[in-house]
């Protein structure tokens, strides 16, 4: 049975931890607001950015001028998998989820007979990784998400990705990460970046109609699918901080609960451990007082 002091201590650092999760709690929850909000707004451009270029690529498939980024490499062999998470931990399941997914899909292209490779954005998705496919991962990316995700630190990912694929490194590439939905919950999500993927036509829709670009949709497409596909992985990287903060916020608030728990447990022992004390030194002060 634990003594008096060894209970003290117990409490004292228990109440240490409960102040800094409750600290975390509150920084998260503010920067997860600014992050949600950065999330939402950049959907409505990815999205509509995205349903243009589908509609130019819907017309363009096919054509032997089609963008590489459009067509592909005509190969269905190498895969590059971009497995997003964040730099940090403290945030219940969230890394580990985007990793098992990430994990997941390795572990399905490789019983195709595929060859992967890896290239990880945010230091817990090589922690997570390494372990099963170090071999595979190429290279990891940790310089970005600062005070907030810039444009600028995406495109850089999506330039090395761009040269990775016009030096022929790769066939197919599909980004992880985790859609933000709300604080308790985050969707992780597979999303194929390279080649572009051609939406089908919804049925009843007009596909005859023929339009006129200036200049050319072949220059059009040459232009913005680049310009796409860091589009696309800055909307990720919003997604994921958004995300990050909510399972950050979540968890440090069960944290801050559970540490009040165990101290109320704490407390309450170490008052019957006290009490039990003193009532065998009055027991022992009366027996001795008796004897005499």
């Amino acid at each position: 049975m634990p003594s008096l002091k060894d209970l003290r201590v117990r409490i004292t650092s228990t109440q240490s931890t409960k102040k800094i999760t409750s600290a975390m709690k509150m920084v998260a929850a503010a920067k997860l607001r600014r992050a949600q909000e950065a999330a939402e707004a950049a959907r409505p451009y990815a999205e509509r950015m995205a349903r243009m270029l589908g509609n130019l690529a819907g017309a363009a498939q096919g054509r032997a001028d089609a963008s590489p980024m459009l067509a592909g490499t005509g190969k269905d062999q190498v895969h590059l998998v971009v497995a997003m998470t964040a730099n940090r931990g403290l945030c219940g399941g969230f890394n580990s989820n985007i990793a098992r997914s990430a994990r997941g899909l390795i572990q399905e292209l490789l019983a195709q007979g595929k060859t992967v490779k890896v290239l990880c954005v945010g230091r817990k998705a090589r922690d997570n990784l390494k372990r099963d496919f170090n071999s595979l991962i190429i290279d990891t990316v940790t310089d970005f998400g600062g005070k907030a995700v810039k444009f600028s630190e995406a495109e850089a990912i999506a330039t090395k990705v761009t040269a990775m694929f016009e030096a022929g490194e790769f066939d197919v590439a599909t980004m992880v990460y985790a859609r933000f939905k709300s604080a308790m919950t985050q969707i992780v999500t597979r999303q194929q970046i390279i080649p572009f993927p051609v939406p089908a036509a919804e049925p009843g829709a007009d596909t005859a109609t023929v339009y006129d670009y200036e200049p050319s949709d072949h220059e059009i497409l040459t232009n913005l699918l680049p310009r796409n596909l860091a589009i696309q992985m800055f909307k990720a990287m919003l997604e994921n901080a958004a995300s990050f903060y909510g399972a950050q916020m979540t968890a440090m608030d069960s944290a801050t609960r559970n540490a009040g728990e165990m101290i109320n447990a704490l407390t309450l022992k170490y008052n019957r451990s006290r009490q039990a004390q003193i009532t065998k030194e009055l027991i022992e002060i009366i027996s001795g007082a008796e004897a005499l």
